[in-house]
């Protein structure tokens, strides 16, 4: 997992709970927190930093993902400015990701391993997704999900289906509420 998910999380959550609790995540974790934007890490460490700060906040780790997911997108738009979509809408967008950011990422990054969508169906109002990844991270992709649509001023009503018990293949069904 690149580097800049775990820089961005550390930053999130120090802004969120404070330094204090931010430290105490790492050490619980057992985690120096030394991470570099452009450099690559297990996956896992991330998740044993969610579950820490899970147990420190008392707030469910499903739900620590989603509001990290949220509040990352905005930031990682940011970073990749060469490859920025002009999109004006939550699904056109969401489709760019798999058709060129996801591409884009991997040739600046050969070793980075993005998830997977599978569109299945689209209407106006409607968007059919299939999330796959082997990180089992569908709550921080729905988080990304809220984030986007709150970025082009949209509302949705999300659901989300397990396809495996490991959650690594979610589908997501995506309703326009409102613009």
């Amino acid at each position: 997992m690149k580097g800049i998910i775990f820089t961005e999380f550390l930053e999130i959550v120090e802004s969120a709970f404070g330094l204090d609790v931010c430290q105490e995540m790492l050490d619980k974790a057992i985690d120096d927190g030394v991470y570099t934007a452009v450099g690559s890490y297990d996956h896992r460490s991330l998740v044993k930093l969610i579950v820490s700060l899970s147990k420190i906040t008392g707030v469910p780790a499903e739900n620590l993902q989603e509001i990290y997911g949220e509040a990352v997108f905005i930031r990682l738009l940011k970073t990749l400015p060469a490859i920025k979509p002009q999109h004006h809408d939550t699904f056109s967008f969401i489709r760019n990701v798999e058709s060129h950011i996801h591409t884009e990422v991997k040739k600046l990054y050969p070793d980075a391993t993005p998830p997977k969508f599978d569109f299945l169906s689209q209407t106006s109002t409607q968007l059919i997704m299939d999330y796959k990844s082997a990180r089992c991270m569908s709550h921080v992709c729905l988080g990304l999900i809220k984030g986007c649509a709150k970025h082009f001023n949209q509302q949705l009503q999300v659901s989300m289906e397990p396809m495996n018990k490991e959650q690594s293949h979610v589908r997501f069904n995506l309703d326009l509420i409102a613009e």
